[in-house]
């Protein structure tokens, strides 16, 4: 018995040199040459996806901080009136409505300027996309599916839905 079969490595055939022979060598080292090439561009190509994907990463970051960013900027005075409001002591009911609507024109302002609009008011044609129904009342003198009274202004930015306004239709 055989413990184990010394093992040889399959033979080579060596082909006589030929007149082919330089020129398939020559081919070789030109595929050699243009696999190095393809190799180099596909890292750079890897390298600028890369940085591409970083770039856009800080681009998109620094776009949501600018929104942010002018959001409080425009918040930033109503919210310095409404600290000037609450700290009057002595100020009359009248006064004080005065504050109050100012601060609301100033609000309605601050929203002009970011885009935002208000949605369902009163006498608008109820439109289920914009606002909820929360309650129903049968009243001749309002045309039907007419808003007869807002308990909650909705608001859009642009075309996109913030917050829907929440309502009471009539008939």
């Amino acid at each position: 018995m055989k413990d184990k079969e010394e093992k040889k490595p399959p033979e080579v055939e060596v082909l006589p040199e030929t007149e082919e022979a330089p020129k398939l060598e020559e081919d070789l080292e030109k595929l050699r040459r243009e696999l190095d090439e393809h190799k180099q561009q596909y890292l750079r190509v890897l390298a600028e996806y890369d940085n591409f994907r970083k770039r856009t990463a800080n681009e998109k970051s620094a776009i949501y901080n600018n929104a942010v960013s002018d959001t409080i900027q425009a918040i930033l005075p109503i919210a310095d009136n409404i600290g000037l409001a609450l700290n009057q002591e002595n100020a009359s009911a009248e006064d004080m409505r005065k504050g109050v609507e100012m601060i609301q024109s100033q609000i309605d302002t601050a929203f002009e300027k970011l885009g935002i609009t208000a949605v369902g008011q009163v006498g608008e044609a109820f439109d289920p996309n914009r606002c909820n129904a929360i309650a129903h009342i049968e009243d001749e003198n309002i045309g039907e599916n007419v808003i007869s009274q807002v308990y909650q202004k909705g608001y859009m930015l642009g075309d996109r839905m913030v917050r829907h306004a929440m309502v009471q239709v009539a008939n």
